[in-house]
């Protein structure tokens, strides 16, 4: 039966992450919160867990989930390369509502789907989320929902469609936003000499904003 743990109650908040941790470890899925919505998260590194995880949504391999990172030194771990325009938006959006699909590291030992040798990065703005990653690592975490149906803003909808495919729910009410998804930006062409980023996804992040750190940059899409 999965476990449900209200992470306001401070009492509640050790045995939370702890409980989560272990089941990270073992390969199980969890339900956290993020700055946007609630998410539905497995080890990166754990083949099964990801399968899982993308099941427990109904998605398959050709939509690979993003992986969330607790700072701007994994970002250099996982990325094969980290321009300065990229270094430009992570360190004015993260940690924020912006996912970034680079060219993953060659060395890296994970199976995320078919990612064509990409992966989706982003560094979420919610305290507790980022320490469980500094704890257990990057994390596969997809919108906690039901593939087709609204992202959850509340451990308790993420329940309502996930159910026992979930080993643990980490409710901390509402998310901060308004249930807006993260702006998604292909930035494997920024390393050329055009500049190009294309927008795979409109979100909480405005290009607007983009543009006014990277006036130089393209956005297309």
């Amino acid at each position: 039966m999965a476990e449900v743990f209200d992470i306001k109650d401070a009492t509640r908040l050790l045995p939370a992450v702890r409980t989560a941790r272990n089941a990270i470890r073992r390969g199980e899925l969890i339900v956290l919160p993020t700055d946007t919505v609630y998410g539905v998260a497995a080890d990166a590194f754990n083949p099964g867990a990801v399968q899982d995880l993308l099941a427990a949504k109904g998605r398959t391999r050709q939509s690979p989930p993003p992986v969330l990172i607790p700072n701007l030194g994994t970002l250099h771990a996982l990325a094969a390369e980290v321009s300065e325009s990229v270094a430009k938006l992570a360190e004015a959006f993260w940690p924020g509502p912006l996912t970034l699909i680079m060219v993953a590291q060659p060395s890296l030992s994970w199976d995320l789907g078919e990612t064509r040798g990409t992966v989706a990065l982003r560094m979420p703005n919610h305290e507790l989320t980022l320490q469980l990653l500094s704890e257990i690592g990057p994390l596969a975490v997809s919108s906690a929902n039901i593939t087709g149906e609204p992202a959850a803003q509340t451990a308790a909808e993420a329940e309502a469609m996930l159910g026992e495919s979930i080993t643990v729910y980490l409710e901390d009410g509402l998310v901060s936003g308004d249930g807006t998804p993260s702006t998604i930006l292909d930035v494997t062409g920024l390393h050329q000499a055009n500049g190009v980023i294309r927008v795979l996804r409109d979100g909480a992040l405005s290009r607007e904003q983009i543009e006014a750190v990277l006036p130089e940059a393209t956005l297309i899409g």
